[in-house]
């Protein structure tokens, strides 16, 4: 919900869409017949087109890249795959067998698993639980938050979680705190949930139902008093976030011995309607709007995430991830305008901003590709990313889109200068 005031000087406020719903609708997307998974890295280490794999069997491509199967099947294919800004992927195509058969490795490691293989048999379960952090000597983390708000509005696929498992996210945290040795581990939830998360016996904290506040920087601020210094991350000062349906999905793989391998996720088509879906991980995004009757024609927009932090994608076999909360579709004739036309110095950006920032210096220095200068002179680094700038912005510039750009040619740079240290 998008509330504007018509005093020019006060910021439109615009809330998280909050499950009500007790008993919401949900739509189990039939298995497809392929799965394609993205493993980060290019390489195809010991897997090969034709190896057989079961159900949660531990494959990788790469060194120190892991991932389990999310079903049982044949490996089909193996080859590149192009992420957003120059990311590179290993895309691994399985054709799925009729019967499911688990792995029983799977089984034996999650009994009393530890760190190590956590890092390695967890990495791609729904939620993407990560837990490479924890094995950082020069991190110090001591609290890990369960997030229980998606980060963007019109997503509640973490909400649902929280409303339907609280009790597997309350074995899950204290699986966590098992695997990795942190005690104090609190769950973070919309003021509707809060009483039933208490009541399971979990360490709550309320989130304000206003954009940007489940963000994480936005949580250590308001609910912890932290703020994470400019260029660092939550993980730096000591603090470990992870999304509720990961927490519950530890839960489901430490309890029952068998690979998690349903992603839940919220379906949001052309007229703004919304529906709870769950689909195995890998499953193609056509399958998913095959499966709820969804035309996607040609030119409209097909995003993977919420409105303000979303990415589009290129083609309908890309495949649902192990973090995909939502699939936003957009009408080509309702597609949000970008413009190359000047900023009118109206102020509605450094006025919506929660980081403070004064983004109309910053998006003149980020047009003019001038990032260094951004990030010296403009706090580049202080941007939370949430995309209220472009939102706002009178001129239809769009500055979150250079913001991320300006950050991932930075890290280009520092990275090429490392090389030559």
């Amino acid at each position: 919900m998008i509330k504007k005031s018509f005093i020019g000087l006060v910021k439109p406020r615009i809330d998280y869409t909050i499950l009500t719903d007790p008993d919401p609708a949900l739509i189990d997307i039939p298995q497809p017949g392929r799965v394609t998974l993205l493993l980060e890295g290019n390489g195809n280490g010991e897997l090969k087109k034709g190896d057989l794999l079961k159900t949660g069997q531990l494959i990788s491509t790469a060194k120190d890249i892991f991932a389990i199967s999310p079903v049982t099947g044949t490996v089909e294919n193996i080859s590149g795959w192009a992420g957003d800004f120059g990311q590179g992927y290993t895309a691994v195509s399985i054709d799925v067998a009729k019967d499911e058969e688990f792995d029983e490795q799977f089984s034996e490691v999650v009994k009393n698993i530890s760190l190590e293989n956590a890092v390695k048999y967890f990495s791609n379960l729904p939620g993407k639980p990560s837990f490479k952090k924890f094995k950082d000597p020069e991190l110090d983390i001591h609290t890990i938050v369960v997030n229980g708000m998606d980060e963007d509005i019109w997503m509640t696929a973490n909400q649902y979680v929280v409303q339907s498992r609280v009790k597997a996210i309350k074995s899950g945290m204290e699986a966590l705190s098992k695997i990795t040795g942190v005690n104090s581990i609190v769950l973070v939830v919309p003021e509707s949930q809060a009483a039933a998360a208490a009541a399971a016996g979990v360490d709550v904290k309320v989130v304000s139902s206003q954009y940007p506040s489940a963000q994480p920087k936005m949580i250590l601020k308001d609910l912890f008093g932290k703020v994470v210094p400019a260029g660092r991350n939550p993980e730096n000062i000591g603090y470990c976030f992870m999304s509720a349906e990961a927490v519950a999905s530890i839960s489901d793989a430490v309890s029952t011995g068998k690979a998690p391998t349903k992603k839940v996720l919220t379906l949001i088509n052309k007229d703004g309607g919304m529906i709870i879906v769950t689909a195995k991980i890998g499953t193609p995004v056509s399958d998913v709007f095959k499966a709820c009757d969804i035309n996607v024609e040609e030119k409209d927009r097909v995003v993977y995430g919420g409105p303000f932090t979303g990415s589009a994608i290129y083609s309908m076999e890309h495949p649902i991830l192990p973090d995909t909360n939502a699939l936003l579709v957009q009408d080509r004739e309702n597609i949000p305008l970008v413009s190359d036309y000047p900023c009118v110095n109206c102020g509605e950006c450094v006025r919506i901003c929660p980081a403070i920032i004064q983004v109309h210096s910053l998006a003149r220095l980020l047009e003019a590709g001038q990032y260094e200068e951004a990030a010296d002179n403009y706090d580049l680094n202080s941007c939370i990313e949430c995309g209220l700038c472009s939102f706002v912005c009178v001129s239809k510039i769009p500055i979150f889109q250079y913001i991320r750009l300006a950050k991932y040619e930075l890290d280009r740079i520092r990275l090429a200068e490392a090389e030559y240290v």
